[in-house]
């Protein structure tokens, strides 16, 4: 009995991990794909991917451009958005116990394509305080949240990523050049948290950490103005803001 269960069971399962293993190898080749690159990189026979596709194609999830290459569809946009959401609620007590003790916002983010998107956030209670809207994209090179996601990443994923999106100078203070940037990864790497300082802004500090083994690449911070968020509040912040960060992947694991 159990024996056949599984060998009935064997192909959906098979076709499942097949349909997502599509799927992730056209969003790592930046988007779109032709269908011989696609047959190369997945190593699936071509009547096999044909048919996957052909499915997906009709469902929304991928889309054939007037190229014949493969894009991914509108359709993900959905579940992206309610996945991010779900991401946010799940750290949403971390937040909330993050602020309450350190008494500036703290944010959550996770890397979506070549950006960041913000899916949540504890505004801290004082008057001068930095806020950042719940959905908003963010480049990763200046961010505190993006640089502690890219430090995760090898240089090679990085220098796609911000090549693909670009390195916009916000301030006098943002990495111009990848060499800048990939420099302050290795010692992100090394120290265990990045620090966007007035990278993104002047006069703010942001403190942020990896969250390790998530589904997706994600991070949280907690940010303020520089006259408030010193070094002293380094000692008391990133120890905070890792041990929230454990909790929260343990949250996320499957059960």
């Amino acid at each position: 009995m159990t024996v056949e269960t599984k060998t009935k069971g064997g192909s959906g399962v098979q076709s499942v991990e097949r349909v997502f293993e599509l799927l992730e190898t056209i969003s790592n080749a930046g988007g779109e794909i032709s269908l011989s690159d696609l047959a190369s990189a997945s190593g699936l026979p071509m009547p096999t991917i044909h048919r996957l596709l052909r499915t997906m194609v009709a469902l929304g999830y991928v889309r054939q451009l007037p190229s014949r290459r493969y894009a991914l569809g509108a359709r993900l946009i959905q579940l992206g958005e309610t996945a991010g959401r779900q991401l946010g609620s799940a750290a949403r007590g971390e937040l909330i116990a993050l602020v309450d003790d350190l008494g500036e916002t703290a944010n959550m983010a996770v890397l979506d394509g070549d950006m960041i998107v913000y899916v949540a956030q504890r505004p801290s209670p004082h008057p001068m305080r930095m806020f950042t809207e719940v959905g908003r994209r963010a480049h990763t090179h200046d961010t505190g949240v993006g640089k502690a996601i890219l430090a995760q990443l090898p240089d090679q994923e990085v220098l796609r990523i911000v090549t693909s999106a670009g390195m916009p100078v916000h301030t006098e203070r943002s990495h111009a050049t990848t060499d800048s940037l990939l420099a302050d990864l290795a010692e992100i790497r090394r120290r265990g948290y990045s620090i966007d300082d007035g990278e993104q802004d002047l006069g703010v500090r942001c403190f942020a950490v990896a969250v390790p083994d998530s589904p997706t690449p994600m991070a949280i911070s907690v940010s303020g103005p520089i006259t408030r968020v010193s070094e002293d509040f380094a000692n008391r912040a990133v120890p905070a803001l890792q041990a929230s960060a454990r909790r929260i992947s343990r949250e996320l694991q499957p059960q």
